[in-house]
Order: C-alpha cells, then structure tokens, then sequence
C-alpha cells in the first residue's frame, strides 16, 4: 500500500496484483539551517551589492511575499532582510497575481508589517501603473509599489513550476504583482514547448516574465531560498545559481506507463486550480492512449471555472498530454463538479492497465522519460 498526499487526510492506494513503481525524488540534502543560510546569501550576493550598500538606510524597500497557495518560509525570507536593513522604511506587497487579494492572517508575518500591506488585486487597475511593453508583446502593467520605491526586494522559494520551469526568480514582481489581463497574456507562451519544468534559458514564459521586469524604473534585488540552501542578489543571476545547485534533487528518470497515478500535498490538493500543477508535471510519463490520474481532495473547490478549463488545462495541461490519453481526477468533490472541469471524475481505483507508475509528489518533479 502507498500512503498518498492528499489534503488534510492521505489517499490509501492499495492495488494488489498490479505492476506499480513508485517514482520519488531523490534523496534531498540535510534540511539547511536556513537563518545561517539566508544570512550567508545576503553575505555574498550574486551580481549585487550588497543590500546595505544598496540602498540608504532609511531607504523605502518594497517586500514582496507570495501568498498562501504557496508553502515558503516567508517569515525567515522577511526576518533576514529586515536585519539588513532595519532602519529601513517597508511596504509588504503580497504577491497574488491572477488569484485576488488572500488571506493575510496564513502568511505568518509580522503584524507591524500585515497592518499596511498590499493585498494585491490584479483584477482592478486601482493603483496600476504601466510600464511599457516586452518584445514577446507582454503588457506591463505592475502595482505603484513597485514603481515608487526605491528598491524592490523579490522573495520566494525555488521549486520547479510546469510552464516558467521554476517558481520564484522575478515571478514575485510579474506576475505576482500584476494585472491580471497582462499576466493572462504571457501565460499564453505556455503553448509553446519549450515552455516547461525545468527550463529556464530556453524558456519563452520565463524570458518573458524577467524581460517584463527589466522594465522596472526600480532597482531590483533577490532573496530565494530552496531545499539545498539560498541565493541572494540580481534576480535574473542568482536566481539561475539557485536553479543550478536545486536541479538534480528534483530530477526523476522513468519508461512511460499507460497509467500515472500523480498527487502531492497541500496546498497543491486545494483546489482544481492549484492541482493542475500535478497533472501538468506527470504528463511526459503517461504513454500514448493511456490515463493520467490526479488525487487531490480538492477541499477548497473548484477555483475560477472559466480559468481552469480554459486558461489552465486546455493550453497548459492537455498539450502535454500524448496522443489518446485522459485527464481524471479522485477527489472529494461532487461527480457533477467535476464533471464541469476537463478532468473526467473516478469515483475509486479499481482494475487499471499495467505497468502504473505513481508519482507521490508529482508538482515536485522534473519527469523526464527514460530510453
């Protein structure tokens, strides 16, 4: 039996008499003391000054944090810079990008620092500014407080992401402080297939996204962390040093199966939305004609149905896909939910083609298919 990732509760996977590989990660390094680590990034950063030769004391920094959907140690980024800077004067921009303002109160940040911060809503043009246009045709279009500051600090945890190749880097500036129309625009590049996990030098999505904030008026700096340590510095320079030394701890190598059996772990499970990153991560694995399936509770819903179906699995899920296969999902949602996403509901697994590959923590993968 495989104990599945699933919500707040696992999924027992109990498929006796079946072919079935578990594909895992490999080993990760030791947990990092990670106030030792940050301290140590901000020591030496990668293509900046460092912060306190960058800015006057006094200066005012921008500080941007992801929102709840994302599991990162936002307390520790936030910790480690203000000791840098603490006579510095911040303003905390909560990056949500296309999802509308979150709760703050799941952050775990400080209240001096939650009692003023933005709650960024990309679908209101209050407060947006823009900044001009990337050569892929992006609009830029980006909160005041990325523009009237006089330093923008891009925080987040470097983890791979299925079509910018990996989260953090400048995604905290753009999309995460974006307007929604402009962020919708450039998640088209997902159709191309260079955009993927895992790639970032070739990636469209990604260029796209650090061409739109080189249009910042700001300066800009970095402060990532990831499961091998931390990079502080330029955020397009150290962030490609993070993607480097975290690269073959996500790494996993597998023959295509006509069944994939794909979950991971809050809050990746909370919603259609969010779990579509697990559909897009195993998707190289699944042989041609067979089925791709996702286990994720999906506690929270659905998401923004439009968005999902559209916008998510129908140009950045489905293409990934090989000829003849399907997308279900096991979920706690009602069958005519789901019936309403591109996913097919499975009520239970029962009797599947052999050989089944299952992929625990799929969104945490870089899949590539094994000669």
């Amino acid at each position: 039996m495989v104990e599945l990732p699933y919500g707040k509760i696992s999924y027992p996977l109990d498929l006796p008499g079946h072919d079935l590989s578990v594909v895992r990660a490999p080993t990760p390094p030791p947990p990092p003391d990670l106030v030792r680590t940050l301290d140590a990034a901000l020591d030496a950063p990668i293509g900046r000054p460092r912060l306190e030769e960058l800015v006057e004391p006094t200066a005012r920094v921008t500080l941007v944090v992801s929102d709840a959907t994302r599991d990162e140690p936002r307390g520790e980024l936030v910790a480690a810079i203000r000791r840098r800077l603490p006579r510095a004067r911040f303003t905390l921009a909560v990056a949500t990008g296309t999802h509308g303002p979150a709760p703050l109160d799941q952050l775990g940040l400080p209240a001096d620092l939650l009692a003023s911060a933005i709650n960024h809503d990309g679908h209101s043009d209050r407060d947006l500014v823009t900044l001009g246009t990337t050569p892929r045709g992006t609009p830029v279009t980006l909160h005041r407080c990325a523009v009237d500051t006089d330093l923008v600090i891009a925080t987040g945890y470097i983890r791979p992401h299925y079509f910018a190749g990996f989260g953090a880097g400048v995604k905290a500036i753009f999309p995460g402080l974006g307007q929604a129309t402009a962020i919708r625009i450039n998640h088209q590049l997902k159709l191309d297939p260079s955009s993927r996990a895992g790639a970032v030098d070739d990636n469209p999505c990604r260029l796209d996204l650090e061409d739109a904030v080189r249009l910042l008026p700001s300066p800009t700096f970095l402060l990532n962390a990831h499961l091998a340590g931390a990079v502080a510095g330029d955020p397009i320079t150290a962030f490609r040093a993070g993607v480097a030394q975290l690269r073959p701890f996500y790494t996993v190598r597998a023959p295509r199966a006509p069944t994939v059996i794909a979950s991971d772990a809050l809050p990746v499970t909370a919603t259609v939305y969010q779990a579509a990153k697990i559909a897009a991560a195993a998707a190289p694995l699944v042989a041609p004609g067979g089925r791709l399936i996702v286990v994720a509770e999906c506690a929270d819903g659905v998401g923004p149905l439009a968005v999902v179906n559209e916008a998510i699995l129908r140009i950045g899920v489905l293409p990934r896909l090989p000829a003849g296969a399907s997308l279900h999902l096991v979920s706690a949602l009602p069958t005519a939910t789901v019936e309403q996403t591109l996913f097919r509901p499975l009520a239970s697994l029962g009797d599947l083609p052999s050989p089944i590959l299952v992929l625990p923590r799929a969104s945490q993968l870089l899949c590539e298919v094994a000669p």
